[in-house]
């Protein structure tokens, strides 16, 4: 067995469309960092909570505009809109930006709850445009491998997923995470890879069974948790802000297990190990594109142009039904945490 060549998402080029960014944070720096220096779009305006604000990162950034959420929404030159704010407004802004007629790419995750993510995508619906959480691991080449060998057989049967992500935030109980008005916690902000990790995988679980803590204002601290396929298949997924995790993941199946390196949500190195003649036989895959893993955050943008092209309204590869799911999974999981006091 070869580990298969990753396929690119299109057969040929994808339209040049113009971005426009709601949020100034460092995860919106890096987004238009890499769609500019490895993608044909274009990021022509940037809209934050203060003018200052706005304008501090269109200069760092390079975007030829400055200006107000309202403006972004009702400029005609923008074409798909970056949502890239804390949590708790992700909804807010991907309904308005698709009751404006534009697409939408939302930073994960996409909502604060099933229910959010629902209205998200009904709203994306009826207005004709297309909607997908930024889930930037669904488009990396690490992930087609996996799709690629998963629709092959190659692994057997699946039947073991594990993957955790986790870190030791700095105390403070005014940060974001700590904030229940921010929809602070491990589970929506670094809980959401594993878990989708394991929909990509396994489906929706059919059972979840879950321990950790979450403090009385319902901010989770860690959690552990097994989600059951209908296939018998099980997934461990664990998260954390207050532990270091090794941030990797595996697909183990009866004829193969395949590793992802850490850290698995980002461009990485696989290893996939079989059996052959008695003996533990092993390939590698190493992800050498970029010398800055944020690079990768490019194919989401690319792959967005393309559906856009494709006339699509929803992600092939993470649908609107399954990003839901994720979310509803992590409702499950927060609601069996144990609660301990703290702010």
């Amino acid at each position: 067995m070869t580990l298969p060549t990753p396929r690119a998402p299109f057969d040929g080029p994808v339209p040049a469309l113009r971005w426009g960014v709601i949020g100034a944070g460092g995860i919106a720096g890096r987004f238009v960092d890499a769609v500019r220096a490895h993608t044909g779009q274009q990021v022509v305006a940037v809209a934050a909570r203060s003018a200052e604000r706005a304008t501090a990162f269109a200069t760092t950034h390079q975007v030829p505009r400055a200006c107000t959420p309202a403006e972004l929404l009702g400029d005609p030159a923008v074409d798909v809109v970056y949502v890239a704010t804390p949590h708790n407004v992700h909804a807010e802004w991907a309904i308005a930006a698709a009751a404006a007629g534009k697409h939408v790419l939302v930073e994960k995750p996409i909502a604060t709850s099933a229910d959010e993510a629902r209205t998200i995508t009904a709203a994306a619906r009826a207005a004709g445009v297309l909607v997908m959480e930024a889930m930037w691991t669904r488009y990396l080449p690490q992930f087609d491998i996996l799709r690629h060998l998963l629709a092959d057989g190659a692994l057997g049967d699946v039947v073991g997923v594990a993957a955790d992500f986790g870190f030791a935030a700095p105390y403070d109980p005014s940060s974001r995470m700590r904030s229940p008005d921010l929809a602070g916690g491990a589970l929506l902000d670094a809980g959401v890879y594993p878990i989708s990790f394991a929909s990509a995988v396994l489906g929706p679980p059919s059972t979840v069974s879950a321990v950790g803590r979450k403090l009385t204002n319902g901010v989770d601290l860690y959690a552990s948790a097994v989600l059951g396929a209908a296939t018998g298949a099980a997934a461990h997924i664990t998260t954390s802000i207050v532990a270091e995790l090794p941030t990797r993941a595996t697909v183990v199946g009866t004829t193969a297990r395949l590793e992802f390196r850490r850290p698995f949500y980002a461009p990485t190195e696989l290893v996939l190990t079989r059996r052959q003649d008695g003996r533990a036989v092993t390939e590698t895959w190493t992800d050498d594109a970029f010398t800055d893993p944020y690079s990768g955050l490019s194919h989401e943008a690319t792959a967005l142009a393309g559906y856009v092209a494709e006339g699509r309204v929803e992600s092939p590869v993470h649908p609107h039904e399954e990003t839901i799911a994720v979310l509803a999974t992590i409702e499950q999981v927060r609601a069996q945490l144990t609660v301990v006091d703290g702010p």
